[in-house]
């Protein structure tokens, strides 16, 4: 059994494996620009949901502040009304 191998044969060989070893640095920039992608649109998320939050905390010292007036108001009505009806 001859131990020659056809130059064709190992030029072949060669050519695939110097294209799998050209193609690794895109892979990998591939890869990292993914990742990038993903941690940054996932980042904008979080902006978002904080924003939303943010407005319905905003939302409610708002209602909370107007309720805090409106009662005043009723309180300050309701001991002059009293002073009144006593005096009266």
């Amino acid at each position: 059994m001859p131990n020659t191998v056809d130059s064709s044969v190992t030029d072949s060989v060669t050519q695939v494996n110097t294209k799998v070893l050209g193609d690794t640095p895109a892979s990998a920039m591939g890869n990292l620009m993914l990742t990038t992608s993903q941690s940054l649109s996932v980042s904008g998320q979080n902006a978002a949901t904080g924003q939303q939050q943010a407005n319905v905390m905003h939302q409610a010292a708002t209602v909370q502040g107007i309720n805090a007036l409106m009662n005043t108001g009723n309180a300050v009505t309701g001991t002059v009304t009293g002073n009144i009806i006593d005096r009266g």
